[in-house]
């Protein structure tokens, strides 16, 4: 063989080598694009996104849309590249969203829980805004904490050292100025038995903090005689709460609470109702308008990100609290301008 086939030889095993290594080595990123985006007030399928059963709802119209972000993983470096020059992805490590020492299934279900938690947070934070009761349960017990044992998760917390529990932060506002060794003294009601009260000694704070630790954390419930329940299944995140919320005012109050448009929009929220952060906006910006959505709700920290990356013709509304929101689509609804990024 000459010189010139044994180069020639050389350059195309080179060539199929790079082809296979570019189709096939997994490379260490994941593709973050615009995911899917669900109507709030509509189907999935046959079910309805939200069911409100045991109290009168009203006929709602338009949209208001949730969105997400899609996760694809497993990338080569061909499909990687290939979706980062496509200009609707971005590259990520890969162990930002899947942390080396967690499996992908305890991922998953972290991930469902954190849905399913702000499920329940939207039916708080949507309740308490219409004027409804809530009631302070027990979340996650710590274990080998001085509650532990005492008070199990999802017992009714009536009060702390004589106060009564009236939200979720009434046991950190108690115990603020505590130390380790103060007494605690816990009523609280599990299931429908007779209240009881537990005393305990507070221990030293695990994170070092100065206050006594309990063991307890606070949540809050709708305390109502009728049932919300929220469907929509291989969603996973909290960043759907805010929409969940305006979802629940607009079906137990008459009148049309987006005038019928098509409202779109994202952000965490807490039972008070305020609005947080969420990551991934420009994706669900672009899917957003592309659905057809012609508003776009946003956290306040997110509105600096969303108007320098918004698609065109999609009116970006600042907002802060589920009350700022309802209140801005009130105004767009009667023709007015709202607060805006």
């Amino acid at each position: 063989m000459t010189r010139r086939t044994w180069t020639l030889l050389t350059s195309v095993l080179l060539v199929v080598a790079f082809g296979l290594l570019g189709a096939f080595v997994r490379v260490p990123f994941v593709a973050l694009g615009p995911g899917p985006t669900y109507d709030t007030l509509g189907t999935e399928g046959d079910t309805p996104v939200i069911r409100i059963e045991g109290r009168q709802t009203y006929p709602t119209a338009g949209h208001l849309n949730m969105t997400t972000v899609s996760v694809t993983d497993q990338l080569s470096l061909f499909g990687a590249l290939g979706l980062w020059v496509s200009g609707r992805y971005a590259l990520a490590p890969r162990e930002v969203y899947f942390p080396p020492d967690k499996s992908e299934q305890q991922i998953e279900q972290e991930n469902t829980a954190a849905f399913n938690d702000s499920q329940t947070t939207a039916e708080t934070a949507a309740l308490r805004y219409l004027g409804y009761p809530t009631k302070v349960l027990a979340g996650e017990i710590v274990k080998g904490s001085p509650i532990d044992g005492l008070v199990a998760p999802g017992d009714r917390l009536i009060s702390a050292n004589g106060v009564p529990v009236t939200n979720s932060m009434t046991l950190r506002e108690v115990f603020a100025n505590s130390r380790p060794g103060d007494r605690a003294e816990i009523r609280f009601q599990h299931a429908e038995e007779p209240e009881r009260v537990v005393d305990v000694q507070l221990a030293p704070h695990p994170k070092g903090e100065p206050q006594g630790f309990l063991g307890v954390a606070a949540t809050e419930r709708p305390d109502v005689p009728f049932g919300i329940e929220i469907s929509l299944a291989d969603v996973g995140g909290p960043s759907a709460g805010l929409m969940f919320s305006l979802a629940i005012v607009d079906k137990l109050t008459p009148g049309e609470l987006n005038g019928g448009q098509f409202v779109a929009g994202t952000g965490e929220i807490d039972p008070e109702g305020r609005v947080g952060p969420i990551g991934g906006i420009p994706f669900k910006m672009v899917k957003a308008r592309e659905a057809g959505a012609t508003t776009f709700l946003v956290p306040a920290d997110n509105c600096a990100e969303a108007k320098a990356q918004a698609p065109d013709d999609l009116r970006l509304v600042r907002v802060g609290t589920l009350d700022e929101a309802t209140k801005a689509l009130e105004a767009i609804k009667a023709g007015q301008t709202p607060p805006s990024c």
